[in-house]
């Protein structure tokens, strides 16, 4: 990270006047951020052949940080659209995880993140969910293969 991204943020030249602590912080979000944005652009070009645009806003703020939302635009290939997606999206989501991410917030998980959803999932919430539906919904109407297989 360079000093001129900190002053843009307005936390002065290389985090100066920051607790090691609030530095920290400040450089944890930003190799986050490096990480999963680096991986995605690489995807994007191997996927379509042509440099794509990742982007990341935050919406949400918390005690223990944000909630960063990724979005990746690129010129995909006819007749490859959601091959070359789906090649973009894991690439994006596996580099999401192993930097620390999540893959789901307050909205729901859908049917495109269940893959990484089912590696962060801890084993007694699913299990709950599990016994829940089997009583609630015995016969697998609601959003069947949501969050978990029916």
């Amino acid at each position: 990270m360079t000093g001129a991204r900190l002053k843009h943020y307005g936390w002065g030249r290389e985090g100066e006047g920051m607790s090691p602590e609030e530095r920290k912080f400040v450089l944890d979000r930003e190799s986050f951020y490096d990480t999963v944005k680096a991986a995605t652009e690489r995807a994007i070009l191997d996927a379509t052949g042509v440099v794509g645009e990742v982007t990341c806003r935050f919406t949400h703020a918390y005690p223990d940080g944000p909630a960063p939302y990724f979005t990746f635009h690129a010129l995909g290939r006819h007749g490859g659209l959601l091959e070359q997606w789906q090649q973009i999206k894991k690439a994006a989501s596996d580099a999401l995880i192993a930097a620390g991410g999540t893959i789901t917030h307050h909205h729901a998980v859908g049917r495109d993140h269940r893959p990484w959803y089912d590696r962060q999932m801890p084993e007694l919430f699913a299990a709950a969910l599990r016994a829940t539906k089997r009583q609630l919904d015995p016969q697998a109407i609601l959003n069947p293969g949501v969050l978990i297989d029916p």
